[in-house]
């Protein structure tokens, strides 16, 4: 396995917040995929996914390790409790993926293009999520360590009951997330282009935010608390 995990910025730790341990991939020589398909229980060591459709597919109980994974098609395609180990993910594209009680560690998953991804239950440590989009991700009751968004867009991620710990946001845009019950540590927001939080604001506890972005969720934060504003 090739990888070697990095510390996150200064600026993080300056603040007294713990940053994010980030993963640096360091892929082997990889083979080409040449299977039909993917199989539960499969194991992927040391392969290169170029372009694969794996649209409908069934990998769950798979491992990948030490795989890229490069413009492959994941509509509908069932990975659960699936193991993606010192892998690079660059530029998937799919709706309803179901990754739900997968584990991610050590991953980088680039300029992604997904809607209704299903992570809920899943462990994800030390991974980076870097550029694209990502419509209605669910991360209910997951576990996030060492996880940085960079770069890309979150539409109504659902953080629900979720555990986040050492978690950075980096110049990306988070529209209508849901943190209900969430449990926050060391999370550092003040990256975001844009932070909006549809539900479970009164949750931020463990999190550091901007004084613009205070100001922004104030209204938020003021009816969380049952406090009215009025001129």
């Amino acid at each position: 396995m090739a990888r070697r995990a990095v510390g996150g910025s200064a600026g993080a730790g300056g603040s007294g917040v713990k940053a994010a341990r980030r993963p640096e991939v360091r892929l082997p020589s990889l083979d080409p995929f040449d299977g039909g398909g993917l199989e539960p229980d499969g194991d992927y060591d040391g392969l290169e996914f170029r372009e694969g459709d794996f649209a409908g597919q069934d990998g769950g109980g798979a491992r990948f390790m030490d795989c890229a994974l490069k413009e492959c098609v994941l509509d509908e395609t069932r990975l659960t409790r699936a193991r993606i180990l010192d892998s690079v993910l660059t530029g998937p594209r799919g709706v309803g993926t179901d990754l739900a009680e997968a584990t991610l560690r050590d991953v980088e998953v680039v300029d992604a293009r997904m809607g209704g991804v299903q992570l809920h239950g899943a462990v994800l440590e030390r991974v980076l999520i870097r550029g694209g989009k990502i419509d209605y991700l669910n991360l209910r009751t997951a576990r996030l360590t060492d996880v940085v968004f960079e770069s890309c867009v979150l539409v109504e991620p659902d953080f629900g009951s979720a555990r986040l710990e050492r978690v950075e946001f980096v110049d990306c845009a988070v529209k209508g997330a849901d943190l209900t019950g969430a449990t926050l540590r060391d999370v550092d927001l003040r990256g975001a282009a844009s932070l909006e939080i549809a539900r479970g604001v009164e949750r931020l506890a463990g999190a550091v935010i901007s004084p613009a972005q205070l100001l922004d969720l104030a209204p938020v934060l003021a009816g969380a608390l049952g406090i009215r504003v009025e001129g």
